[in-house]
């Protein structure tokens, strides 16, 4: 067993948001430019790719990996979480990766409301009211009646949503299903899930544009590398806040790299998010903790 290290396991969550913030801003990038169904379905394959190498080397192999008695839940959980991407990188294109990780900065609150009705939790008053005030969060970013609402500001949310159900579908296959398993399903169901619809979106790329590419999928196999790194050397409770930073990363991307901006009620709205979630985290924590 990996002997647990707190440190290293912070360090290693910092290095992961990291990581997936440019994946964010190259994603960003290459569908500004192309279909997002073609650049989603190629980052998967590199994806798949790298989830078979990953189970081929561990006792049992490709089989062990892909023996599952889920294997609809599992495949669906695969189908949702390339959808998610898709939402999101959609979002990327017409609100930046500023406005787009603020809103999406709510699915640990999505994943606190939802955990009664998907996998029986209960949810106790204090957390009930951390959700209602991360959304006045949301409103106050969207701000709904003020000017002209753009159903655009949507996006996020509903990739917000998807990203949550996707965790806790994670977290109930995991009563039954090894992490291993889970990570081999998600690789290839997306993998085919995105194969069937992007292959029909095909389009030339030029050469620049591959080593954008490539860079891309790269990012992605070492985002979820540290990632597990990250799980086995620390407990979840410990990191998952520091996850938070990926939207730091990304504003920052979206600020100096593409010229977005930070609005005032955005940046309030954030804040109210962040020390919603944060809470939830906590709260979280808590409960385990007396349990």
């Amino acid at each position: 067993m990996t002997q647990q290290n707190t440190r290293l396991g912070i360090g290693l969550m910092v290095l992961t948001t990291f990581i997936f913030a440019l994946q964010d801003g190259l994603s960003r990038h290459l569908a500004e430019h192309y279909s997002v169904f073609m650049v989603v379905m190629i980052r998967y394959w590199f994806f798949a790719a790298f989830v078979m190498t990953i189970a081929s080397r561990k006792a049992g192999g490709l089989r062990a990996a892909a023996a599952t008695s889920q294997p609809i839940i599992q495949s669906f959980r695969g189908f949702l979480l390339a959808a998610e991407i898709c939402v999101m990188v959609t979002g990327f294109v017409y609100l930046g990766l500023v406005e787009s990780h603020a809103v999406f900065a709510t699915y640990p609150l999505l994943v606190a409301a939802l955990s009664g009705p998907v996998l029986g939790e209960a949810v106790g008053w204090r957390r009930w009211m951390a959700i209602g005030v991360g959304f006045i969060g949301v409103l106050i970013i969207l701000e709904p009646g003020f000017g002209v609402f753009s159903p655009y500001a949507l996006i996020p949310l509903a990739a917000a949503l998807m990203f949550a159900l996707y965790g806790l579908l994670t977290r109930y296959v995991a009563r039954r299903d090894s992490s291993a398993t889970s990570f081999f399903w998600t690789g290839v169901t997306g993998a085919i899930a995105m194969t069937a619809v992007g292959i029909w979106h095909w389009e030339p790329m030029a050469s620049k544009d591959w080593i954008w590419m490539i860079t891309l999928c790269l990012t992605g196999a070492a985002g979820h590398f540290t990632l597990i790194k990250c799980y086995e050397v620390a407990e979840a409770s410990s990191v998952q806040p520091f996850a938070y930073l990926q939207l730091a990363f990304a504003s920052t991307l979206g600020i100096f790299v593409f010229g977005e901006t930070i609005r005032p009620n955005v940046a309030v709205g954030v804040a109210i998010i962040l020390s919603a979630g944060l809470f939830t985290l906590w709260r979280a924590h808590v409960k385990s903790k007396q349990t």
